[in-house]
């Protein structure tokens, strides 16, 4: 099936953030765009504004006739009503991450990987290549401050994606430039082991075409598979803060902004200010400076473009802010990501108390990273932990945000389920406030930034 053969798309969680930029990819190629999602959230909302047919019960009867295409997430249960009508009726069905794959090998790809940072640093690696002559489309993981959008479409034959290795996805990917910012155990209720984690990022980093460059993160235990890269032609680069061949140094806040020199074989700046908070940002911005020098971008535009990127939605999101008080969102789901939203939150906030709230995503995730979590949890001056948001799983028995309460080493310290979260804020002294999860903690965001603004009134 070729694309321009598709008429009529239906989307089976046409709601997920990678899903609806397929949704908007299709749109804008002329295709009528069906779809089904459990929720009607906002995203879902501004779908429907432009022009799609979405509805939101499990119900075969509302599927729209002579449909081209069924695209579907794994994230999406195998027992739902609509997908197993769609395949006993034999239509043509495939995952999100095919259909990616199938638009981006016709051009020449951006692919960014890494169990965090992939959001950030793909938006920005979009948003730094536009700004800087590369009209790049893009397909990311988060809704961009920039574009206010999570698809953008472009003239030139770049493509910029989020290379996810949930289910392996990232496999349906051929880059040019392939980028690799960590690999941190997880998604091991798929995966098994980190060694098979490992082995599927370097499955990845194969399919690079032939004359593509890898970039990773200096010190990741990729040595190996780079000399094998190079030994067939491909090109291979290192980033990171005081080390790899595009090297940040000299990081510092200065105004509340990330301030950091860069220098590599190709430029060097002794200033440059990025107005995302934390040392990871840094290291993403390294990244996506280099993407856009190897893909060929007007140097001369790229310190006033990294200044002007304003970041992604759930990503050290400030939601309030007044001389007293700050409420920062972060999407941050894994060990690593909450050390480095409150690292970043501390590095910004020196001499603040810094109040946190987690809620954990996935019993798999909260048993295999319990002791992690405690640990990242205890750097916060005061934590306020909610109950499990189980998403796709099933309970396990003897998990659950206990495991994690108990071994943080915080006596300021409370678990809730978050139905009392409203409740217990009222009656709380805020001065940094970071909400942080991949579950349903997002729709207490508004909520929150109400009461702070309520109570400063």
């Amino acid at each position: 099936m070729q694309l321009n053969d598709i008429h009529r798309i239906y989307f089976i969680g046409i709601g997920g953030i990678g899903m609806s930029a397929l949704a908007r990819f299709f749109r804008l190629q002329g295709a009528e765009v069906y779809g089904y999602d459990r929720t009607r959230s906002e995203l879902c909302i501004a779908l429907e504004m432009e022009g799609m047919h979405i509805h939101y019960e499990d119900d075969a009867s509302l599927i729209p006739g002579d449909v081209d295409l069924v695209v579907w997430t794994p994230a999406v249960p195998r027992d739902h009503q609509e997908l197993n009508w769609f395949i006993e009726h034999g239509y043509p069905i495939k995952k999100r991450a095919e259909v990616l794959g199938i638009i981006s090998r016709g051009k020449k790809c951006v692919a960014i990987g890494g169990t965090h940072g992939k959001t950030t640093t793909t938006t920005m690696a979009a948003y730094l290549m536009r700004t800087c002559g590369i009209d790049a489309s893009a397909f990311l993981g988060g809704i961009s401050a920039n574009f206010r959008s999570n698809f953008v479409e472009g003239s030139e034959d770049w493509v910029v994606v989020e290379a996810d290795e949930y289910d392996r996805s990232f496999l349906q990917l051929y880059p040019d430039i392939a980028v690799i910012n960590a690999i941190d155990p997880d998604h091991l209720d798929i995966y098994g082991t980190e060694e098979a984690v490992v082995a599927s990022y370097e499955q990845f980093i194969r399919q690079i075409k032939p004359g593509g460059t890898l970039l990773y993160k200096h010190g990741l235990p990729l040595e190996k598979i780079a000399e094998e890269l190079r030994a067939n032609g491909r090109k291979v680069a290192t980033f990171g803060i005081d080390q790899g061949d595009f090297e940040a140094n000299q990081v510092r806040v200065e105004d509340g902004k990330m301030t950091f020199g860069l220098r590599s074989s190709i430029i060097k700046w002794d200033r440059l200010q990025l107005d995302y908070p934390g040392k990871h940002n840094v290291e993403n911005a390294c990244a996506a400076i280099a993407v856009t020098l190897l893909a060929g971008g007007f140097t001369p535009s790229l310190p006033d473009a990294l200044a002007g990127f304003r970041g992604v939605k759930r990503r050290f999101e400030f939601i309030y802010r007044n001389q007293d008080q700050a409420y920062i969102d972060d999407y941050a789901h894994h060990p690593a990501e909450l050390t480095a939203a409150i690292s970043a939150a501390k590095m910004l906030f020196p001499d603040r108390k810094i109040t946190g709230v987690f809620q954990p995503h996935l019993f798999t995730r909260t048993r295999d990273f319990a002791g992690a979590f405690a640990e990242a949890l205890s750097m916060l001056d005061e934590v306020i932990l909610l109950e499990i948001y189980p998403a796709r799983e099933h309970p396990i028995p003897g998990i659950s945000a206990q495991l994690i309460f108990d071994q943080i080493q915080n006596n300021k310290k409370v678990l809730l389920n978050k139905n009392q979260l409203m409740q217990f804020l009222q009656i709380q002294h805020i001065e940094i406030l970071l909400t942080m999860g991949a579950g349903d903690i997002d729709a207490y965001v508004e909520p929150i930034k109400h009461l702070l603004e309520s109570k400063n009134n």
